[in-house]
């Protein structure tokens, strides 16, 4: 029966941005993650997918490299998660930068970059 883990609001510091400043001083990121699979028929941990190697995936991502866009940031944590996980038919992946920076006088809560991805595309 195909179902969906998700993952809410994982906080991550990385070096990520547009300008070479938000590069250097780092920022928190918030991510959302949503994996569609087959759920397993029985209560059984090895038939399913462990939430904390996703979280794992999107870590590794964010330490390994360096994005100037939330959409490539985004993009490259579905792409790995498909990769990696081959029970998951779709995973959505919503990257939010909390507070960027703006022109004076402007105030954002957050901008996000959400990006879904199937398995065979």
């Amino acid at each position: 029966m195909m179902g969906r883990l998700i993952i809410k609001g994982l906080q991550l510091f990385g070096h990520h941005g547009a300008t070479r400043e938000e590069r250097e001083r780092g920022q928190f990121f918030s991510l959302d993650i949503q994996l569609a699979f087959d759920f397993p028929i029985r209560d059984d941990l090895t038939q399913t997918i462990d939430y904390v190697r996703v979280i794992e995936i999107a870590q590794r991502v964010n330490e390994d490299e360096s994005f100037r866009l939330l959409e490539s940031f985004s993009q490259t944590i579905a792409e790995q998660v498909l990769r990696d996980l081959s029970p998951v038919q779709r995973v959505r992946v919503r990257v939010s930068k909390e507070r960027p920076p703006l022109p004076p006088g402007i105030l954002v809560d957050r901008v996000a970059a959400e990006v879904v991805r199937r398995r065979g595309r």
